[in-house]
């Protein structure tokens, strides 16, 4: 046997190998099947009629969406709210303000001091009312 008809582990026979032109698996995905990604950005590109005031206009699904989500949230939804700000810190990687450098007045600073004072001793009184319900 020469070297060039050499079979083992990565080398199967000459008659068993995919033959050029043919897929190793025919009856796989069919081309031209498109993913859910594909789907859901053509579908949220779609144009549809809204009317603002008095005017129909012609927007995307996508943007009548974040309008709707917009108003809801103007309008004083929190959870709508919530999902907007999560949105913007994600797109605009806004960072949180670090207030021990701000140029904040005396007064201002006493503020948010005694404001965290009370915040962390009420959650260390809630997480201690919680584990005592725990136990027996």
């Amino acid at each position: 046997m020469a070297n060039d008809e050499a079979v083992g582990y990565g080398r199967p026979p000459k008659h068993r190998q995919f033959k050029k032109g043919r897929s190793g698996n025919p009856k796989g995905r069919p081309k031209g099947t498109r993913n859910l990604a594909t789907d859901l950005e053509e579908e949220l590109s779609a144009l549809i009629l809204v009317r603002e005031g008095a005017q129909p206009k012609r927007i995307s699904k996508q943007r009548a969406m974040v309008k709707a989500l917009l108003a809801k949230a103007i309008k004083g939804d929190t959870k709508a709210a919530n999902t907007v700000l999560s949105i913007m810190y994600r797109l605009f990687e806004v960072e949180e303000a670090d207030l021990s450098e701000a140029n904040l007045p005396e007064e201002d600073r006493a503020i948010l001091e005694a404001f965290q004072r009370r915040w962390l001793s009420a959650a260390t009184t809630d997480s201690s009312t919680d584990n005592k319900s725990d136990k027996p």
